[in-house]
């Protein structure tokens, strides 16, 4: 059976979504299996902003798409260096998770895309490892071991996978690729480990 590895994020102009789908390659390249998820926008008043169903691209999260996975990559665009408020909105229907502890030790990276070249990223990456952390599950950066950490000239750092949105940088660079493949690829081979080490100790 394979390692299951929800890649869950929201995406307005389509450069965060450009990462998830670099991430779900890395992901299938350590033979995990790659399930992508977003979120739908909220507003401010009660009337629904998106479909039920969205007209294309990948279907809305659920939370029991969170509790079956095996590892989680999380993504957002950057909002004055925090989390977009559609990912913190699911994040916060997710208290039955964690009273159950539904997600502890399973391996999480985050990911995400700003405009400015110091538009906030690392907050924004760490706004999402926070509500993770509460959950029990294992944040799991990018080490220097991948060159292009040290390297890049656009987006990417150890804490997860960036691309910088910019008008000299509007498709996702070698560098940025480089890492969020490095990033899905860790996450699922961790899975993969923990999952194995689970299954000794209660065989």
């Amino acid at each position: 059976m394979s390692i299951r590895i929800l890649i869950l994020y929201y995406s307005r102009k389509g450069s965060t979504a450009a990462l998830a789908r670099y991430s779900a390659r890395g992901v299938e390249s350590a033979g995990g299996e790659a399930v992508i998820r977003t979120v739908p926008a909220v507003s401010a008043n009660t009337e629904a902003t998106e479909p039920s169903i969205p007209d294309s691209g990948p279907p809305f999260a659920s939370v029991t798409d969170l509790e079956q996975c095996d590892g989680l990559l999380l993504g957002s665009p950057t909002r004055f260096g925090n989390m977009a408020a559609p990912l913190k909105y699911f994040l916060e229907l997710t208290s039955g998770l964690w009273l159950r502890g539904a997600l502890v030790n399973k391996p999480a990276g985050v990911f995400t895309s700003t405009s400015s070249l110091h538009g906030g990223q690392e907050t924004t990456l760490m706004s999402m490892a926070r509500p993770l952390i509460h959950h029990g599950m294992l944040w799991t950066g990018i080490p220097y071991t991948e060159s292009a950490v040290g390297t890049t000239r656009t987006g990417g750092s150890p804490y997860g996978a960036s691309h910088i949105a910019s008008d000299w940088n509007n498709t996702i660079s070698e560098d940025e690729r480089a890492l969020a493949l490095a990033l899905g690829k860790r996450v699922t081979l961790l899975a993969e480990a923990l999952a194995s080490m689970t299954n000794n100790q209660s065989s």
